[in-house]
């Protein structure tokens, strides 16, 4: 016969791992996410944040949000407060995300908004393309017929009388179904665009154009970084941005193959607005992030902790999701966009840090 103690030792350790493992409430209607309940004071410094700033990203991002059954209510309400403080507090619920290790930390990266050089006309010094959405690709919505599919499109397209994968980054040539929008003097930088999923570009004419994200060609993203660092490229540069342009510099006859390592590509739009994200309202400068949609509903407020990668300063605040991308996925995991310039530009490619996420949740989704 075994000792009691024993026994009385493994029920006292499943009672502590039981307690410490968090009470998650489901929302399958809106999100795939687990959500822990949370109280105000959980949100370090929210009442000394900006919130008036937060609060009129949040208005900005209701012009195309309120569309959604979940913020609808609470974009109405919006216009009826002066104070922001109040209106977070009194029409929504902070839950903090987890992961399904029960971990409450994730990825949190930066993007910016970069500045390219190119030309109208294709040259020497000019020579890579910007392309438009091609006039044969085709984007299929199985929504219709297949419900649990609505966030899913199939690209590809028609050759004889079947759909087949569209052309992979290696492969994708121009021709008379691409229209270019213009052409650009660094591949590096195209490249570094197509990841950013907006910028400006200064033309040698002078003019400063905007060029926004309107398709992709159905690839899925592999992460060019990720490839570097485990091959070893980048122990003298270091996994930031920098380090991997600094690498392309220096072996630029190897870059093909590492940048065709991601099959995604990406088209692009002339916008007569600057960086739009996918919430479809112009982006604001550490206010707005890009999330996983399948975790975090565009337009929802989100309070952030995580810190700056170059002052390693504590970033506590909150802001507003308005933006996907194809590497953000996971369920806490979040692109925190810097602007517009070199010094977004800087602080966005160093970042890599660990943070928290807090959804704030409208009280109506628990009624």
């Amino acid at each position: 016969m075994k000792p009691f103690f024993s026994y009385a030792t493994y029920f006292f350790l499943l009672l502590i791992i039981t307690g410490c493992t968090p009470k998650y409430e489901k929302f399958e209607n809106i999100s795939q996410g687990n959500f822990a309940k949370s109280s105000w004071s959980d949100l370090e410094n929210f009442q000394d944040d900006d919130l008036e700033s937060a609060f009129e990203v949040f208005k900005l991002g209701c012009e195309k949000s309120q569309r959604f059954a979940l913020l609808k209510e609470s974009c109405l309400k919006a216009n009826e407060y002066d104070n922001a403080l109040d209106f977070f507090q009194e029409n929504f619920v902070p839950y903090k995300l987890y992961d399904d290790s029960h971990n409450d930390e994730g990825l949190i990266t930066g993007y910016y908004e970069p500045l390219l050089k190119g030309s109208r006309t294709k040259s020497q010094q000019y020579q890579y393309p910007i392309f438009k959405q091609p006039k044969d690709l085709i984007v299929v919505d199985l929504s219709s017929v297949y419900p649990e599919l609505s966030k899913y499109r199939l690209r590809g397209k028609i050759v004889g009388n079947k759909l087949v994968p569209y052309e992979d980054r290696a492969n994708i040539k121009e021709d008379e179904n691409k229209e270019v929008i213009c052409y650009v003097d660094d591949k590096i930088d195209l490249f570094f665009l197509h990841i950013q999923g907006s910028g400006r570009v200064q033309l040698d004419s002078g003019e400063i154009i905007n060029v926004g994200y309107a398709n992709q060609n159905g690839r899925a993203y592999n992460s060019v970084g990720k490839l570097m660092i485990a091959q070893g490229l980048l122990k003298e540069y270091g996994g930031s941005m920098q380090g991997m342009k600094k690498w392309f510099e220096e072996y630029p006859q190897q870059a093909d193959e590492i940048l065709n390592y991601n099959e995604s590509y990406v088209f692009f739009h002339e916008s007569p607005k600057s960086a739009t994200g996918s919430l479809g309202v112009p982006l604001v400068a550490q206010r707005n992030l890009a999330v996983d949609r399948n975790y975090i509903p565009l337009g929802l407020p989100v309070y952030i902790k995580t810190k700056n990668p170059i002052t390693q300063e504590e970033i506590n605040q909150l802001m507003v999701a308005a933006d996907t991308g194809g590497a953000i996925k996971g369920k806490i995991r979040a692109d925190f966009y810097w602007g517009f310039g070199e010094e977004a530009e800087e602080t966005a490619g160093k970042m890599k840090e660990l943070g928290k996420l807090f959804v704030l949740l409208p009280k109506e989704v628990m009624q």
